[in-house]
């Protein structure tokens, strides 16, 4: 492990008078080894034993800009959601209602085993946290509803939310 070499410091020194003594030198010498040994055998260790996982990622598509789709009012479902996570829906024109995000699931499988032709018009607030929207996207995609759209929250929106009942 580690060693001691305590041997002079060399050949014959002249010395004057009235001199101190020169020092001897202590040699140090620390062997390596084993800590490179335990080093790799750790490092071997937590190699083989770390599991790697998949970074979880949510794919979107996104249409071109100019994209235009026709879809009857009775079709469209539009959900939005302000920063304290409140949910309000409507169907095509209607006057929005107000429903909690614990409502949701069953809301939206409710509404999916009534019209397979349902498309989703997701709202979002600026102000809300980005995991509410992959909650409600989340959910749709629990639900059986593929078919949605994101689109900016306008004042429009918000005014009509004021009027939620």
């Amino acid at each position: 492990m580690g060693g001691l070499d305590a041997g002079g410091g060399g050949g014959s020194r002249t010395r004057k008078k009235g001199k101190h003594k020169a020092k001897k030198r202590v040699n140090i010498r620390i062997d390596m080894t084993p800590f490179v040994d335990v080093v790799i055998l750790l490092l071997t260790f937590f190699m083989l034993t770390t599991t790697f996982r998949k970074p979880s990622t949510l794919e979107i598509n996104l249409p071109p800009s100019q994209a235009k789709v026709e879809i009857a009012e009775s079709n469209l479902l539009t959900l939005r959601l302000n920063e304290e996570k409140e949910v309000f829906y409507n169907f095509g024109i209607e006057i929005p209602k107000k429903m909690t995000f614990d409502q949701l699931p069953k809301f939206l499988k409710e509404s999916a085993q009534q019209n397979p032709k349902l498309v989703v018009l997701l709202k979002i607030d600026r102000k809300g946290k980005f995991n509410f929207m992959v909650d409600v996207i989340d959910e749709l995609n629990i639900s059986g509803l593929s078919r949605f759209s994101i689109a900016p929250m306008t004042d429009i929106d918000l005014k009509e939310m004021a009027r939620a009942t």
